[in-house]
């Protein structure tokens, strides 16, 4: 079978290379699965790097996740032949077969293709957690979220708005805008560089934010602390701007606002109930048609390098998907 394999690390991708592996061997307790999309995620890239939390050990296949048709399981598993099902793992969703417990797949909601379903699970579950298990996101709420042209960010403004929330849409590149009110339609688009406290202040007519969903980092989270709300929450998710930033402790504390850190995976990990609690209900909102993923585009496994390439120069609009 053809994979995407990380050689060696690299900051340019010369690490990488698309290679031919022999047939993985299904264990008991596992699932072989017949990929037919895997979704591009930015810990994907960084893992190319090795500066990615988690570093495994090289070589290994790129792909957290994935969605495809299942080709053999336990005969006692809820999951058969020809079942299509999405999911994955921290590693070997780029390939065109892969191996995963049975517990890291799950059924595919009904109107979705392989190339949405890919694109839904690591992007959705974390908002998710961030906005409803942890936020408690109300309707009527006003919610900034950073990054909004990610597919993170962009599955923030999917979930707020479907739950009835106020949605502001923030994206450090103006260029951006436009396509991100075509995929999310929120209620207000700014552009999230220097002072823009003053622009939300004025949005919310002076609330400012109930939920501050920021997965940037960096400039962007330390003017975010003037943007939430008394007994508001300032959501970390993630440092795409490559700078981790303090807080002195006395401005949440005198603001009044909490400063949260979200880990969807970790927290499903710790509290698997949950996890599957919020699956389901993700689910429940596809199968309803009130979410659905943005896909910028859809290309074959051997563009792979164009993807990661797209990826690094920022051009993606929501998710990027490869097709094996």
């Amino acid at each position: 079978m053809k994979a995407l394999r990380v050689e060696q690390l690299s900051d340019d991708l010369s690490g990488v290379a698309l290679v031919d592996l022999p047939d993985p061997e299904r264990q008991a307790g596992e699932v072989l699965v017949r990929v037919h999309a895997a979704s591009l995620n930015y810990p994907d890239l960084l893992m190319t790097q090795g500066k990615y939390q988690f570093k495994p050990e090289v070589p290994f296949t790129l792909g957290l996740e994935l969605a495809g048709e299942v080709l053999e399981a336990d005969p006692a598993s809820e999951l058969k032949a020809g079942d299509r099902v999405m999911g994955g793992a921290k590693t070997g969703g780029m390939a065109g077969l892969a191996v995963l417990p049975a517990k890291h797949l799950r059924p595919i909601p009904p109107g979705l293709d392989y190339a949405q379903a890919a694109a839904m699970g690591a992007a959705y579950s974390t908002a998710y957690t961030a906005l409803v298990e942890i936020g408690r996101l109300q309707a009527g709420q006003w919610v900034l979220v950073h990054g909004a042209s990610g597919g993170v960010g962009l599955a923030a403004c999917d979930l707020a708005k479907a739950l009835g929330a106020h949605v502001i849409a923030a994206s450090h590149r103006e260029d951006k805008l436009a396509r991100i009110a075509e995929a999310c339609d929120p209620h207000a688009l700014i552009v999230n560089q220097g002072r823009f406290r003053e622009q939300v202040s004025a949005i919310t007519d002076g609330h400012l934010c109930d939920i501050v969903f920021d997965p940037v980092g960096g400039d962007v989270f330390d003017e975010s602390t003037r943007c939430v709300t008394f007994g508001g929450q300032l959501q970390v998710i993630g440092f795409v701007s490559g700078r981790i930033p303090e807080i002195a402790v006395n401005i949440p504390l005198i603001k009044g606002f909490s400063v949260v850190g979200i880990r969807a995976g970790e927290y499903a990990r710790r509290f698997p109930e949950r996890g599957r609690a919020i699956s389901a209900s993700i689910d429940a909102l596809v199968s309803e048609r009130r979410l659905k993923p943005t896909i910028d585009r859809r290309l074959p496994l051997s563009c792979w390098r164009e993807a990661f390439e797209a990826m690094q120069r920022g051009e993606i609009v929501g998710k990027l998907v490869l097709e094996p």
